[in-house]
Formats: C-alpha cells, sequence, structure tokens
C-alpha cells in the first residue's frame, strides 16, 4: 500500500509497481516515487511514521465477514500500546520470519477503555494472511507495533472538519476505523474546548454485496449519529435479494457526478477527503476531487495492493 497525501507517496505491500498518479485537466501529470518491489513490509514501510513499541496480543475471537475476509479480535494487555484512528500494525507471527501490514478495523476508543483491538484480513498466498486464514485460532499469539501517516486525530480546539471517506473493498478497514472514532468524538460533545465533528459522508464500493465488510454496523452507526451517512456501490453484481434488510446498493462504481452531488453537501473550505482502495481507484478519485475543487493538502490516501 502507499500512504499519504495527494502528490505524495510512501510504500507498503506484497507488490510495488510505478503508477502515474494524478492526471487530469486541473492537475500536471506527476509520478510517484515508489519501491523496487524488493525487500519486506518493513523495508517498504521505513519512512512512515512508527512506534517503538511492540507488544503481545492474544487472538481472543476469529470470524468470517465475507467469503474471503476473516475478522480478528485481540486482546492487548499493554497501557503504552495505542493508535490513531486510520493507522495500521505491524504484525508479527512467531515461526513465521515474513511481517505483516493490516490497518486496524476497530477505533482507538475501543482499545482504550476494552483493551480491544481488531483486524479485518483478506485471503491471499502472502504467509501473514494465509496463516490468519489458515492456522490462527483462538489463543495464537502475535506482535503487533503501530505504524503510518493516513490517519484522523483531532484535538481540542482544532477546527471542524467534514469528511468525505472514500472505500474500496477491503480498503474499508481504516475508513470503518475513522467513522467509530468520529461517533466516539460525538459523545464527547459538552465539554466547551471538545472538537466538534462535522458531517462524515462514507462511498463504499465492492465487487458484490457480500464483500461490503462492516455494512450492518456502519448503518447502525448511522442511525445513532445522523450526521453520518452511507451509501454502498457494487461494481460486478445485478441481482439482489428481496426483501432484504439493507437498502440495495447502487450498481457501478463511484463517478466525479456522484462525487460532485455529495461535495454539494459540505462545507467546501472544511472538507478532508480519505480514501483507501486499490491503487486505481485512489488514482481516479483524487484526480476526481481534485478537478471538482477539493484542495489537493486535504486528499489523503491508502492504497492496498
Amino acid at each position: 500500500m502507499f500512504v499519504g497525501r495527494l502528490g505524495q507517496a510512501c510504500s507498503r505491500g506484497t507488490k510495488a509497481r510505478r503508477w502515474p498518479f494524478v492526471s487530469c485537466c486541473c492537475l500536471q501529470p506527476r509520478m510517484a516515487k515508489l519501491h523496487s518491489g524488493k525487500g519486506d513490509h518493513l523495508d517498504r514501510t521505513k519512512e512512515n511514521t512508527r512506534q517503538q513499541i511492540l507488544t503481545e496480543a492474544v487472538v481472543e475471537s476469529i470470524c468470517d465477514l465475507s467469503p474471503t475476509v476473516k475478522s480478528l479480535s485481540l486482546r492487548v494487555n499493554n497501557e503504552d500500546f495505542s493508535f490513531k484512528a486510520g493507522q495500521w500494525v505491524d504484525f508479527f507471527i512467531p515461526a513465521i520470519k515474513t511481517v505483516g501490514g493490516y490497518s486496524m478495523s476497530s477505533g482507538p476508543h475501543k482499545l482504550q477503555h476494552q483493551g480491544i483491538l481488531e483486524l479485518a484480513v483478506k485471503f491471499s498466498q502472502h504467509p501473514p494472511a494465509k496463516w490468519v486464514h489458515t492456522q490462527c485460532q483462538v489463543g495464537s499469539k502475535v506482535g503487533m507495533r503501530v505504524g503510518g501517516d493516513f490517519n484522523f486525530d483531532p484535538q481540542d480546539g482544532d477546527q471542524s472538519k467534514d469528511l468525505l471517506l472514500i472505500a474500496g473493498g477491503v480498503g474499508i478497514n481504516p475508513l470503518y476505523s475513522i467513522v467509530q472514532h468520529v461517533v466516539d468524538l460525538h459523545h464527547l460533545q459538552g465539554r466547551e474546548t471538545a472538537y466538534k465533528p462535522g458531517r462524515t459522508v462514507l462511498l463504499y464500493s465492492a465487487r458484490d454485496e457480500g464483500e461490503l465488510l462492516f455494512r450492518e454496523q456502519i448503518m447502525r452507526l448511522c442511525q445513532e449519529v445522523p450526521d453520518i451517512s452511507l451509501q454502498c456501490f457494487v461494481t460486478q453484481q445485478q441481482d439482489f435479494k428481496t426483501p432484504s434488510q439493507f437498502p440495495r446498493p447502487r450498481v457501478g462504481r463511484i463517478t466525479q457526478e456522484v462525487l460532485k452531488v455529495e461535495l454539494s453537501g459540505l462545507h467546501g473550505d472544511h472538507i478532508l477527503s480519505y480514501i483507501c482502495g486499490p491503487p486505481p481507484m485512489i488514482e481516479s478519485m483524487a484526480d476526481h476531487l481534485s478537478c471538482l475543487g477539493v484542495d489537493s493538502d486535504n486528499i489523503k490516501f491508502e492504497k492496498w495492493w
């Protein structure tokens, strides 16, 4: 994955390639300087912010979120271990040399108050992901260290911002963490200096309904906090169950017109956009947002391979 602001890049993931980052009528084409792909996750993320604390965690539960994604709930018994919404962990597995990297799908509040951190891992042949899907069990012990510069961490007294979150596939993980953090910030209202969240819009695209992770949980959060909204899209599904407990997702990709409509309901000078998904999607969304007038400094991204 790559993480940064528009026009900046770092890398993380199982492969690395060169992508022309943004090219549209609004911006000059730029090339993101990426790593060659040699070396492991730690080498690829050596320029990212990273905590020094390496802590042990114990798997408390495992469940299937979809046919291809498993959720891990991990118990962390270290009061000095913390993270910001949107960050990831280096994931160390005993007896496996390869180090994984996974974004938290839970919010910081859950770790602070319950000692629990959650990850959602998609199956692949990459050794850490394969271990999660084929060998991990309740009671398994792993090591974790927090890293990443893609995060939402407003402080008391900061100016309120509207958030436009755009997720593709398993890229929902850090954005779901951010949504949960926004809900927790709403619960802190009442203190004069508390950060006051603006509106939060989440646009979520997946191949089909079965891969729309956390949809039920996010919809409950939208009901709890009316200033949060969710709109889902599927790119490879035409037929839907009737009746369904969920609103029918829109068929097709997230377009510039969709973004234009959503941006019209936000405060233009106070918008932050966080995008996480496959690299081509990131480039397309960043291109559209720039053409629609969103300041490049306010477009933050994380790319998953």
